[in-house]
C-alpha cells in the first residue's frame, strides 16, 4: 500500500507543497527580445533529456514552453526554469536540436552523464527532464514501442548516487512497456527520496463542458473515448480516465483485472454489460452534440476498428477506455454517479493546433513541480495506468482477460485544479492564429 490511514480527504496544493523545497538557478530573456518584461530573475537550472526533437514531437511541444513566454489560464507565463543542456539520444535528418542549441546557447552533450554534470564531474543541475516518445526504437511482438524511459532514469539516477545528491525528475508519458521497470523506477524514486512526476498532458486540459466530481462521490462507472492508435494513445486514455475518478469515494484503492477487447467480442461486452454505450453515447455527445455518430463509426474519419480496455477496480468501479474513430484529437470522458444515477460528460478542448496546447498547461505544471520539489498530482497515477496499458498488451496477446494482484495499491489524490487549463487562454489563443513550424518562432507566444 502506497498510502496511510490518514483522512481521506483530497490532498490540496497548499499541503503538497508544504513539504516542497525551492531549487533556483538563473536565466535573462534579454536575447528573446522580451527585455522590456521583468521575469523572474531566479530559477532552477534543468538538464533535459529527450530521444528526438522535431516538429511536434514531445521535446518540441515541451521545451518551447521552457525556452520562450506561453499562455496559461489568459496569462503570459514567463518560463521558470534555464534550460542549460541537452542530451539527444537520436539526431536524424529534419531534427532541430541543434538548431536550438545555436539559437539558445545550450550544449548538446554526447551523454546523459555529461549533460547532468555540464561536463564535470558532479551532479550539475536542479532538475531533469527526460522526455522520450517519438524516437525511432523496436516494436515488440505485444505491439508496445521499447522506448529506454526506464535506460535513461537509471542513467540518471546512477549521476544522483555519485554525487550524493538528488533533484526532481519528470518522466513524459507512462513509465515503461514493462511493468517491473516501471515499478523499479517508482520504488528507487522513493527509496532515494527524488522529487518524481510522470504521466500524460491530457488532465491538465480544459474540460468542455465543464466538469468536476466532488472528493469522495460514489461512481458506478466511468469511460475515456480517443481516436488514436493503439498503446501510444490508450495511456493518454487512461490518464484522463484515471485523473477523475481517482478522487472518488475514499480514493484509489487499485485494479483488479484487464481485459483488451476488440470486434465483435467488444460488442457483445457492451451486450453483456461490461461497460455502458449509454456512457459512450453520452461522451460521443460532448463532442458532437445531437449530432453524435451511430459508436464506433465517425463519418468523414478514415475506417478504423474500435477497440476497449475494460478495467475493473479494487472497489467495483467499472472503467473502459474505447478507441472510435481516426483521429488524434477525440477525448472525451463520462460517468455515472452511483449515489444519483446521474451522467455526466465532457470533452478535452484541444484548443488550436490539434493538442499543442494541452503542453502549456502540462510545462507549466512541470516548472511548478521542478521549482517546489512536489510533484502535483501523485505519481502513483501514472504507475497505476503504466500497470493498466501492460497488462492490456498482455492481455491482447494471450486473448484473455488478466488478474492484475501487483495493481491492487492505493493512493489519496491531490486537488490539481489550479494547474488545469480553464479555459481563458482560448480568449486569447484561437484558431486563427497559424501554427509555427517549430519552437523558436516568436509567434507561439501569441499576440
Amino acid at each position: 500500500m502506497f498510502s496511510s490511514s490518514e483522512s481521506d480527504r483530497a490532498v490540496t496544493r497548499r499541503e503538497a507543497l508544504r513539504a516542497g523545497c525551492a531549487v533556483v538557478g538563473t536565466l535573462s530573456l534579454a536575447d528573446l527580445g522580451l527585455a522590456d518584461e521583468t521575469p523572474r530573475l531566479q530559477r532552477p537550472k534543468v538538464a533535459a533529456l529527450f530521444d528526438v526533437c522535431r516538429h511536434r514531437s514531445h521535446a518540441n511541444v515541451i521545451l518551447e514552453n521552457f525556452l520562450l513566454p506561453y499562455y496559461f489560464n489568459g496569462k503570459k507565463i514567463f518560463p521558470e526554469a534555464e534550460v542549460v543542456s541537452f542530451y539527444a539520444d537520436q539526431l536524424p535528418e529534419g531534427e532541430f536540436a541543434r538548431d536550438i542549441s545555436r539559437e539558445f546557447g545550450i550544449p548538446i552533450y554526447p551523454t546523459i552523464r555529461e549533460a547532468l554534470c555540464l561536463g564535470g564531474e558532479k551532479l550539475a543541475v536542479d532538475a531533469v527532464l527526460s522526455i522520450v516518445e517519438g524516437g525511432d526504437y523496436p516494436m515488440n511482438q505485444r505491439g508496445q514501442k521499447e522506448y529506454p524511459r526506464k535506460r535513461f532514469f537509471d542513467e540518471i539516477v546512477a549521476v544522483m548516487r555519485e554525487s550524493q545528491r538528488v533533484a526532481p525528475i519528470f518522466n513524459d508519458k507512462h513509465l515503461s512497456y514493462r511493468w517491473d521497470w516501471a515499478r523499479e523506477m517508482y520504488d528507487t524514486a522513493r527509496q532515494m527520496e527524488i522529487p518524481f512526476m510522470a504521466g500524460s498532458s491530457l488532465p491538465l486540459g480544459e474540460r468542455r463542458p465543464r466538469l468536476e466530481i466532488p472528493h469522495g462521490a460514489k461512481l458506478e462507472e466511468a469511460l475515456a473515448i480517443h481516436g488514436g492508435p493503439a498503446e501510444i494513445y490508450d495511456i493518454h486514455g487512461l490518464e484522463l480516465l484515471q485523473s477523475i475518478v481517482e478522487s472518488r469515494n475514499m480514493g484509489e484503492t487499485g485494479v483488479t483485472s484487464v481485459e483488451w477487447l476488440h470486434g465483435p467480442a467488444l460488442w457483445r461486452a457492451a451486450d453483456e454489460g461490461r461497460w455502458s454505450r449509454e456512457l459512450a453515447e453520452a461522451a460521443m455527445r460532448a463532442e458532437f452534440g445531437d449530432r453524435a455518430p451511430a459508436l464506433g463509426t465517425v463519418p468523414d474519419e478514415k475506417p478504423a476498428e474500435p477497440h476497449g480496455l475494460l478495467i475493473t477496480y479494487k472497489d467495483g468501479l467499472k472503467g473502459t477506455v474505447l478507441k472510435f474513430g481516426d483521429t488524434n484529437i477525440r477525448w472525451n470522458f463520462a460517468c455515472r454517479r452511483k449515489d444519483t444515477g446521474e451522467i455526466q460528460a465532457t470533452k478535452m478542448h484541444v484548443g488550436p493546433w490539434r493538442n499543442r496546447y494541452f503542453f502549456k498547461a502540462f510545462s507549466h505544471a512541470i516548472q511548478e513541480f521542478i521549482r517546489t520539489g512536489t510533484a502535483p498530482y501523485p505519481v502513483e497515477r501514472t504507475l497505476l495506468t503504466t500497470g493498466i496499458l501492460e497488462a492490456a498488451m498482455r492481455s491482447r496477446e494471450a486473448g484473455k482477460l488478466v488478474a492484475t494482484p501487483e495493481l491492487e495499491f492505493v493512493y489519496r489524490p491531490i486537488d490539481f485544479s489550479e494547474l488545469r487549463e480553464m479555459g481563458k487562454t482560448f480568449q486569447v489563443i484561437d484558431n486563427t492564429l497559424p501554427e509555427p513550424r517549430n519552437q523558436l518562432d516568436r509567434s507561439s507566444v501569441g499576440s
